[in-house]
């Protein structure tokens, strides 16, 4: 599924949606260029689970935690060298703990993660600088009963 933000606004309030239907145990893996809009898109994932917090990209710290209508791990690997590093930060615990995973670069550690995930890749269009396509890709099978809402939910983005 491809859908069209043409601002940050816009993808918060996407990212939003998807979190009105995010489970416990949800993995979601953020992939896309620098400055795509991986962090906005947290934002609005966290305040669509009711999270107040001002979420920032937990670059140096890797992970920070949040608790609203489900706790939130908010993971940024893009510093991280080897694949051993995302098992040292304990992802497994993470992922096992009844709350909502999100990972920044998650792509780059895919090797590592579970066959069970959504991964939104976001890129830049070639010919507005202000607009990101995204693309949602369900991994495994817990995201295929929901993407009809999803769809149903996004769909005035669809592109």
């Amino acid at each position: 599924m491809k859908i069209r933000s043409e601002s940050p606004e816009t993808t918060r309030e996407i990212a939003a949606l998807l979190a009105a239907v995010s489970v416990p145990g949800d993995l979601i893996v953020l992939a896309g260029d620098m400055g795509a809009g991986k962090t906005c898109f947290a934002g609005g994932f966290a305040h669509g689970l009711g999270i107040n917090d001002r979420i920032t990209s937990p670059t140096f710290t890797l992970v920070n935690t949040y608790d609203g209508r489900v706790r939130l791990h908010h993971l940024d690997v893009y510093r991280l060298d080897q694949l051993h590093e995302a098992l040292d930060l304990g992802l497994a615990e993470l992922l096992d703990d009844g709350s909502v995973t999100l990972i920044e670069w998650g792509d780059v550690i895919s090797p590592v993660l579970p066959s069970d995930y959504m991964e939104i890749q976001m890129d830049y269009d070639d010919d507005d600088e202000h607009v990101r396509t995204m693309t949602l890709v369900q991994v495994g099978g817990s995201w295929a009963t929901r993407m009809p809402e999803i769809a149903t939910a996004l769909e005035q983005w669809s592109c």
